[in-house]
C-alpha cells in the first residue's frame, strides 16, 4: 500500500485577495481557522484558490507562507497543475523545494491530450520530484477524463498514490476503486458525494464546504470510517442544500461570499469571475443560517 497524505477533510482553500494582490494577513487566518476546526489537509492554489488567475510569484509565494505557517501540523498540498508540462514541473520542483507533502496535478485543459498523453505528462512530472501526488480529474472544466485503466497505469507509478475524482461519475470511481485497489486512495471532489465515494473505499474528500465548517466535514469522513454510516449518511444529506447554494454559480464565487459571511475578508473573486448575483446572495444567507453558521 502506498502512502496515504491524510484521511478526512482535505480544504481546498480559497485565497484572500486585495485590489493589490494576496491577503496574507488574512490567509494566516484562514490557515489558523481550518486547523483549529478540524481539516486534516489544506488544499493551496487550487481551483477554489483561484490558481488560474494567480501570477507565478503569487502562486509561489502563497505556497511557501502556507507551508510556513501550518508548520507541519497538518498536510499541505500544493496545485501546480497546467497544460504546459514543463512549467508543471518548474512550480512542482518549487512546491517540493519549500516543504510541500504533495502535489495537485489538474488534467491539461484547452490542449487537452489524449489519455497516453495523459500518462506521459504525468509519468514526466512525477519523475522530476520525489513527493507524492495526487491526480486530480475534473472533466467539466478541463473537457479531459482520466479513463479508469489511465488511472490503473499511473497507479504503477511510485509517487502517483491518490486521485481527486470530480467528475461526478459513480461507475467510474467504482471502476478506479476496482483496478487501483490500495495503489491510488480516492478522495471526492464534490461536496455532495463524499458518502457515496467513501463507501467505495474512498479515504475523504477535497472540499469546498469546509472553507465555511470544517468541523463537519471533518467528523463526517470520520463517523463513516469509523462505522457510524448512518450519521455519516445523515451529515451528507443535511449539509446538501448549503452544498448547492455553493455551487449555485461557478465556484469560488459563492463560496467567497460566504466566507464574508463568516467573518472572512477574502475579497472578491478575480476577473473573469464577478461577484455573486443578489438572488444566490439570498440564497446562501438562508442556507447558512439553516446551519448556523450566520
Amino acid at each position: 500500500m502506498k502512502k496515504v497524505i491524510f484521511k478526512g477533510c482535505g480544504t481546498a482553500l480559497v485565497t484572500p485577495f486585495t485590489n493589490d494582490g494576496v491577503n496574507f494577513e488574512e490567509l494566516r487566518k484562514l490557515i489558523e481557522f481550518q486547523i483549529l476546526e478540524g481539516a486534516d489537509s489544506l488544499i493551496i492554489c487550487g481551483t477554489t484558490g483561484e490558481s488560474s488567475t494567480m501570477s507565478l510569484e503569487e502562486k509561489k509565494a502563497v505556497i511557501e507562507f502556507s507551508i510556513k505557517i501550518a508548520n507541519k501540523r497538518i498536510p499541505i498540498i500544493a496545485g501546480t497543475g497546467g497544460n504546459n508540462t514543463k512549467d508543471v514541473i518548474s512550480l512542482s520542483k518549487y512546491a517540493e523545494s519549500v516543504g510541500a507533502d504533495a502535489i495537485l496535478l489538474v488534467t491539461p485543459y484547452y490542449n487537452k491530450t489524449t489519455q497516453a498523453g495523459l500518462i506521459a505528462h504525468y509519468t514526466a512530472i512525477a519523475e522530476s520530484v520525489d513527493i507524492p501526488i495526487v491526480l486530480y480529474n475534473v472533466p467539466g472544466r478541463t473537457g479531459i477524463n482520466i479513463e479508469p485503466a489511465t488511472c490503473l497505469e499511473l497507479s504503477k507509478v511510485p509517487n502517483i498514490v491518490a486521485i481527486k475524482e470530480a467528475s461526478g461519475n459513480i461507475s467510474q470511481v467504482a471502476k478506479i476503486a476496482q483496478l487501483c485497489s490500495d495503489e491510488l486512495s480516492i478522495y471526492s471532489g464534490n461536496d455532495d458525494l463524499i458518502v457515496p465515494i467513501l463507501s467505495l473505499g474512498g479515504l475523504g474528500v477535497i472540499s469546498v464546504l469546509s472553507n465555511i465548517y470544517p468541523k463537519f466535514v471533518h467528523d463526517m469522513v470520520m463517523d463513516y470510517l469509523s462505522g457510524n454510516w448512518q450519521k455519516a449518511c445523515a451529515s451528507q444529506l443535511y449539509s446538501l442544500p448549503l452544498t448547492n447554494a455553493l455551487f449555485s454559480e461557478v465556484n469560488p464565487i459563492p463560496v467567497k461570499y460566504a466566507m464574508k459571511k463568516i467573518g472572512f475578508d477574502c475579497g472578491e473573486p478575480r476577473l473573469p469571475l464577478v461577484e455573486l448575483s443578489d438572488t444566490n446572495k439570498v440564497k446562501i444567507d438562508k442556507a447558512l443560517k439553516n446551519f448556523e453558521l450566520a
